[in-house]
C-alpha cells in the first residue's frame, strides 16, 4: 500500500479533502462520539492507514476490543505515529499522530493488553481500512 505521495499545504486544502468531521479530528485534535465508527466492528484482515494521507498505522493482527468505544490497537506500525503530551483536560495525557502528515488519530493508554499493555485508542474518522495482508 502506498501512501498519497502530495499533501495538501493549507487548512482549506485539507479541509475540501477530508470534509468538514475527520478535517475537525484529523487537522484541529477532535474526537467523535464513542461507538459512531464502523471500524470499531472492522474483524477483518488488513491494514488501518491514516485517512488524511493514506499511510500505514495499524496492523489488523493489533486491534483489539478495548469496549470503550474507539478502535484501539496495542501496537502501532514502526515509525507510523508520533506522540506529545495534550494537556486539554487539565491532566496530561500522550497524544498521537500520523508520523507523515500530522494528523491526529487519538490518545495513548497504558492499559492495553500483552505484548505491550499499551492502548492506542483511535478515531475511527482518522482510519480508513485496507483489507488485505496486514504486512505494511
Amino acid at each position: 500500500m502506498n501512501a498519497d505521495t502530495e499533501l495538501p499545504r493549507t487548512e482549506k486544502e485539507w479541509k475540501q479533502r477530508l470534509g468538514d468531521d475527520a478535517w475537525r479530528i484529523l487537522r484541529k485534535e477532535g474526537t467523535e462520539p464513542p461507538f459512531s465508527s464502523q471500524l470499531n466492528d472492522e474483524h477483518g484482515k488488513g491494514v488501518f492507514a491514516c485517512a488524511g494521507c493514506g499511510a500505514p498505522l495499524f496492523r489488523s493482527a493489533s486491534k483489539f476490543d478495548s469496549g470503550t468505544g474507539w478502535p484501539s490497537f496495542f501496537e502501532p506500525i514502526e515509525g507510523a505515529i508520533e506522540t506529545k503530551r495534550d494537556f486539554k483536560l487539565v491532566l496530561p495525557r500522550t497524544e498521537y499522530h500520523c508520523a507523515r502528515c500530522g494528523g491526529h488519530q487519538g490518545h495513548l493508554f497504558n492499559d492495553g493488553p500483552e505484548p505491550t499493555g499499551k492502548r492506542y485508542c483511535n478515531n475511527g474518522l482518522a482510519l480508513k481500512f485496507m483489507p488485505g495482508d496486514d504486512d505494511a
